[in-house]
């Protein structure tokens, strides 16, 4: 089984790629509207590790019409998908969006603000 995942920071880097996935993973460009980029300062030793740096992007909702966020889509087997649901802290929750293509998909926003 495959999973879609969209990423916007840390996860499109290759570097980061290969070290959670093995590999560096191809990924589709899109957007998703409706959110804003922020950022967090995260204190997860294998994750800042994995990063290089313990500040990353996070995803926020936002009411402004043109809020958007460019990412990729990276097409993940549900096993990568795990690995990549261990790497992300609990500053994030992984919920399913519709992007700017139409296409669903995964992706990491903010905990708490997902609804």
């Amino acid at each position: 089984m495959a999973a879609h995942l969209f990423v916007y920071g840390s996860l499109r880097d290759p570097a980061v790629q290969r070290g959670l996935f093995g590999r560096a993973v191809e990924g589709t460009p899109d957007a998703l509207p409706g959110y804003r980029l922020g950022e967090v300062t995260i204190t997860d030793a294998a994750a800042i590790a994995a990063s290089g740096t313990a500040g990353h992007r996070i995803l926020r909702r936002s009411d402004e019409p043109q809020a958007r966020v460019e990412g990729l889509v990276l097409h993940l087997t549900d096993a990568e998908l795990a690995t990549a649901d261990d790497y992300e802290v609990d500053d994030y929750a992984r919920i399913a969006v519709t992007l700017e293509s139409g296409n669903e998909a995964f992706v990491y926003a903010a905990a708490g603000e997902t609804h």
